[in-house]
């Protein structure tokens, strides 16, 4: 299973004094460094902290796929076409939240997310979706040309209950498994921590997740590199039962 560090809120610190420091490109060099297999940032439409500047200085000095979350925003489609990330996350975006909460109605925005995700094809960027665990918004990520689906993560790992996470896990054991009798590639993401990720990660079907703020969060006090060797052997025990 791969592991993208997601490395906003580096920025997020560094946007909160307007400076130049901490240095997202810095963070993703460490994260290179503790071999997490990708880094993943969020152009967000309002720049609140990764900025354009991050994204083509990240793309020009690691030699790990970067994964651009994005919406489908024409500035931000521009950028996208332009840098020419590994891969782009076409992902839901409401100016008035705090992160992400929740997926992309691919549904309701076909035309556009089918123009876009051709778009990026087109210029050899592999697309993803992050949608919710719903198979009918799987079948429209397939529909529109996606090569993957990334599912929101967020109703198991914001759960009340042991039996409302065990209810959320079983719903996203499902669409998994269907998305990836559908050929697409399977990845999740969001709200993943240190105290939740094992049985995400156990989920055969994935093949990637994408984690941030927990890991950037426990790098405060243990230093990014040994935060993503923690997270990577939490990862890797989830997997070593599945063989």
């Amino acid at each position: 299973m791969r592991l993208g560090v997601n490395i906003d809120h580096v920025a997020t610190i560094r946007q909160a004094r307007k400076t130049v420091e901490p240095e997202p490109v810095y963070a993703a060099l460490l994260a290179q460094e503790a071999l997490a297999d990708g880094i993943t940032v969020h152009l967000r439409e309002d720049r609140r902290h990764i900025q354009d500047s991050d994204v083509y200085q990240i793309k020009s000095v690691i030699k790990i796929p970067l994964n651009l979350e994005m919406s489908l925003n024409e500035e931000i489609v521009k950028i996208a076409l332009d840098v020419k990330p590994h891969q782009a996350t076409i992902v839901p975006e409401n100016r008035q939240e705090i992160t992400t909460e929740g997926g992309l109605d691919v549904a309701a925005k076909f035309e556009r997310v089918k123009d876009i995700t051709k778009k990026l094809k087109d210029s050899g960027i592999i697309v993803s979706l992050f949608i919710d665990p719903v198979e009918g918004q799987v079948d429209e990520a397939k529909n529109a040309g996606a090569d993957a689906v990334e599912f929101h993560t967020g109703g198991y790992a914001n759960a009340k209950s042991g039996r409302e996470r065990e209810i959320e896990l079983e719903k996203l054991v499902n669409a998994c498994k269907y998305a990836k009798s559908l050929g697409l590639h399977v990845h999740a993401g969001h709200g993943l921590a240190y105290e939740n990720v094992k049985p995400v990660a156990a989920i055969e079907e994935i093949e990637e997740l994408n984690i941030g703020h927990s890991i950037i969060a426990k790098s405060v006090f243990i230093g990014l590199k040994e935060a993503i060797r923690l997270m990577r052997q939490l990862i890797q025990e989830a997997r070593w039962k599945l063989v």
